[in-house]
């Protein structure tokens, strides 16, 4: 791709942003809405863990196929045609007649959503060479995510309050047609050197283990072991499977080799942690405003302010830290803040006062607000230039499979929890585990991020580049050969 003016870099990664903007915020509202949805379609505690993690499990399944054929067929041919599905995937979820059909609705979504973010990575990736300035335009990339959880909630519980809950998908549409015909007038096409083959066999084998590991999880407190132990060992096999096929591949859909490199392995484990707290941390949040508290929708978005505005403050403060010192202060901030607003939830109830519920979502914010720059920083900076949209989507999918099991696994706490009893009196009690499972997501950031970000893991990630690097060469000089 040629070298692009400063001006025209700004706007390819606004137009990126945008994609960014629409898949986030249709989670932040959604999760607004949840008890309208549960009001009108009658829906259990696990159909509402259906309705976003439908969602977030095609995204996972799919966002390494999508940054693999874009690299191979083009960035922003694959890019456009994300937008155009998620677009039409948001109007189909506007129309839905019941849940079931919502629940289908949002996978046709997600399949549009795939396209986008690993490939808008890919292409901001290929925009900013420079390493300090990709940081910084990694950093604006982060802070939209916490726009879209400072205005998510704010603009959902109006929509919510106002219209109804099928209008927070109408939002979808303004942005989405204007990201395509920008996306069509100014970004220019690019292409990995070398393109890489299909792997319909690993892609398979993920889809299978992503889905039967949620579906055990989130049927768990209502189904018996002999129905789910089937989709235990399914998932079992699907990951044996996976290790075993996927390194005799020449191009796998997963390359297990980016996993020598130990920023890389610990930005992976990080992704999960972090997002997997934030997916039970919504869940949490917006159930106990709505159905314990009473409050409004408009009134719940307000209250989770507290946490989006300190995501959207500190995650370009982020980015600079990571293009100045590097990823361990920003991990260590995170980790730190996310383990104690764990705590505070899971041994004093915080959620019981105004103070501490204050307190608790703020540090939340912060830390993860703190997380995601050096999680995509990490990913793709140790990694040949040709493997970013790879790279960039194991990422990705790291996000979506912890958000996915975030919310499976403190759906499936909390619904055990709860049982037969009244739900507005048990749910405090009941959501306590689910608490220190988020603590303990926390803690898991804040020691990875501190094993992953030292000297030794440098010299991993340096060793791990250089042999991808000889191996590319020597299958170009196989292939001329």
């Amino acid at each position: 791709m040629p070298e692009l003016s400063h001006g025209r870099r700004m706007l390819v990664l606004a137009i990126c942003c945008m994609s960014l903007l629409i898949v986030s915020l249709d989670n932040t509202v959604l999760n607004v809405a949840l008890p309208s949805l549960q009001r009108e379609f009658d829906a259990s505690t696990s159909g509402l863990q259906w309705t976003i993690d439908a969602y977030t499990l095609v995204l996972a399944s799919l966002l390494m196929l999508a940054g693999s054929t874009a690299d191979r067929i083009g960035r922003r041919r694959v890019f456009m045609t994300g937008l155009v599905v998620f677009t039409l995937g948001s109007v189909l979820c506007s129309l839905a007649p019941d849940l079931n059909s919502l629940i289908v609705f949002r996978m046709v979504q997600a399949v549009g959503g795939s396209m986008l973010n690993p490939v808008a990575m890919s292409i901001i990736t290929n925009t900013f060479t420079d390493r300090r300035e990709r940081a910084r335009a990694i950093g604006v990339w982060g802070a939209v995510v916490g726009i879209s959880m400072a205005a998510g909630p704010l603009v959902g519980g109006l929509l919510v309050e106002s219209v109804g809950w099928r209008s927070i998908f109408w939002i979808n549409l303004p942005v989405g047609l204007a990201a395509l015909l920008l996306t069509w007038r100014f970004i220019p096409e690019s292409r990995a050197p070398k393109a890489r083959r299909p792997d319909p066999v690993g892609q398979v084998l993920v889809i299978v283990l992503f889905g039967s590991l949620t579906y055990a999880i989130i049927e768990a407190p209502h189904a018996s072991f002999p129905v789910l132990a089937p989709f235990a060992l399914v998932a079992l096999a699907a990951l044996v499977a996976l290790l075993r096929y996927e390194p005799r591949r020449p191009e796998p859909l997963i390359d297990l080799r980016f996993f020598r490199s130990a920023p890389f392995s610990g930005a992976t484990v990080i992704a999960v942690s972090a997002f997997a707290a934030l997916g039970g941390f919504l869940f949490l949040s917006t159930l106990y405003l709505q159905n314990v508290r009473g409050l409004s929708a408009w009134d719940a978005g307000l209250w989770m302010l507290p946490m989006a505005v300190p995501t959207f403050l500190c995650a370009p403060l982020s980015g600079r830290l990571v293009g100045s010192r590097g990823p361990r202060l920003p991990l260590l901030i995170a980790g730190g803040a996310m383990t104690v607003s764990g705590f505070l939830f899971a041994l004093f109830e915080a959620e019981t006062s105004n103070v501490t519920l204050f307190i608790g979502y703020v540090l939340f914010g912060i830390g993860f607000g703190f997380v995601n720059a050096p999680i995509t920083n990490t990913a793709v900076s140790g990694m040949p230039v040709a493997q970013a949209g790879v790279a960039s989507a194991v990422a990705s999918t790291s996000r979506q499979l912890g958000q996915a099991l975030g919310v499976a696994v403190i759906g499936a706490v909390l619904a055990a929890g709860v049982g037969s009893a009244p739900y507005a009196s048990a749910f405090v009690a009941a959501a306590r585990p689910g608490w220190w499972i988020l603590a303990v997501c926390g803690l898991v950031v804040l020691v990875v991020g501190l094993l992953t970000s030292g000297r030794w893991a440098h010299r991993t990630a340096e060793r791990t580049a250089e042999r991808l690097e000889t191996a590319e060469i020597r299958q170009e000089a196989g292939a001329h050969a």
